[in-house]
């Protein structure tokens, strides 16, 4: 049966060679199902950014496979695992990282452009989606004008411009006051279970695990799972 959604399985990560190689990542094994919200903590250091980023196909494991909606990572191209990064992942930063010069509604349409062309199918889209999260008042704003709660609600809808099967958020509310973000963390799990979408989301911020299926604790390149709750599907 083909598993839906990310998985990784023995994934394993070195850097260096020889007596200068370092584990980053040792046997990590890992499932998100669609609609699932999965959390990842740990100490600075532990290997959380490598696992984020062999997830997210930016780096290749050294051992194991990783495998989104049932395809394996490994026997793809780097042309094939680009388009894979820019149709199927959606990528929530730390900062927002939304481009200074463009307005709202071009930080999600530069997405689609990038993609292709953009059709005016894309643009409703966009449209629907900032209102959606509580941005249709700010289409035509540029960033140095938004809060940064709206920053990086901007930032969501821009992960969710492509229709993605898979949602990596990497300390979405590193630069927000409390209130903000668990703003930003229930409009991420609520998209999460509306659009069916399997996301991880690395954070140091305990306040911010209420809101996951699973939380899994990383240390030393170890993943363990620490807490799990059943919800009805």
């Amino acid at each position: 049966m083909t598993t839906m959604g990310l998985q990784l399985t023995n994934v394993s990560k070195y850097y260096g060679e020889g007596s200068t190689r370092v584990c980053a990542l040792e046997n990590v094994s890992i499932t998100v199902e669609p609609g699932e919200f999965v959390a990842v903590v740990g100490p600075s250091g532990s290997g959380k950014s490598s696992f984020l980023s062999i997830a997210g196909a930016l780096l290749k494991a050294s051992e194991g496979e990783v495998t989104l909606n049932g395809l394996p990572l490994s026997k793809l191209s780097d042309k094939e695992l680009s388009s894979i990064r820019l149709q199927e992942i959606g990528f929530i930063m730390q900062s927002s990282n939304l481009v200074p010069y463009l307005q709202v509604l071009d930080q999600l349409l530069v997405v689609k452009k990038m993609a292709g062309k953009i059709s005016a199918e894309d643009k409703a889209y966009a449209v629907k989606l900032l209102e959606e999260l509580g941005l249709g008042a700010k289409l035509k704003s540029f960033p140095e004008e938004l809060s940064g709660g709206e920053k990086q609600r901007v930032a969501i809808a821009r992960a969710l411009m492509n229709h993605p099967n898979v949602i990596l958020a990497d300390e979405p509310t590193a630069s927000l006051d409390t209130k903000r973000a668990h703003e930003v963390v229930s409009l991420i799990a609520n998209q999460v279970k509306t659009r069916r979408i399997a996301a991880v989301m690395v954070t140091h911020d305990e306040r911010m695990l209420e809101y996951c299926d699973k939380v899994y604790h990383m240390e030393d390149g170890k993943l363990q799972l620490t807490k799990q709750v059943h919800l009805a599907h």
